[in-house]
């Protein structure tokens, strides 16, 4: 079951890494909370026809300039979660990431935000059941 765990985060990977981006310009992120509004404002969940919904964290880290600094992490996923699940919600979440990067960091914002992870929370359940975590 790993080996198909890491499976699909390279796939997610490689995705990310293939596709060339546009940068979401709407406003500066001065702030830790401007990161999670700008990164929300990319999220597109797979349509139900493709996955059930599910709960997915991602850790990503920026550089000065915005851009993601290293490679990001899957860390959390709904429990009851298929193989398919995962992989489009994955697959979905690099292409949020890849639309809103780099991210247009204020000066001060970026000094602050370099190296530091970042646990991104991305919900398209309308209400999480009891915690029944499974890290990914």
């Amino acid at each position: 079951m790993a080996r198909c765990g890491n499976r699909l985060l390279l796939a997610a990977a490689v995705l990310l890494l293939g596709i060339s981006g546009a940068t979401a310009e709407d406003a500066r992120v001065n702030t830790i909370q401007d990161i999670f509004q700008h990164l929300r404002t990319c999220w597109k969940p797979p349509p139900a026809s493709k996955a059930r919904p599910l709960d997915i964290t991602v850790v990503v880290s920026f550089n000065r300039s915005g851009n993601i600094l290293g490679h990001p992490r899957i860390s959390y996923e709904s429990a009851e979660a298929s193989d398919n699940d995962r992989l489009q919600y994955r697959i979905a979440v690099m292409e949020a990431l890849q639309r809103c990067t780099p991210l247009p960091f204020t000066d001060a914002m970026a000094g602050a935000a370099a190296g530091r992870p970042f646990a991104i929370q991305f919900r398209s359940r309308k209400t999480s059941p009891p915690t029944q975590e499974r890290p990914a």
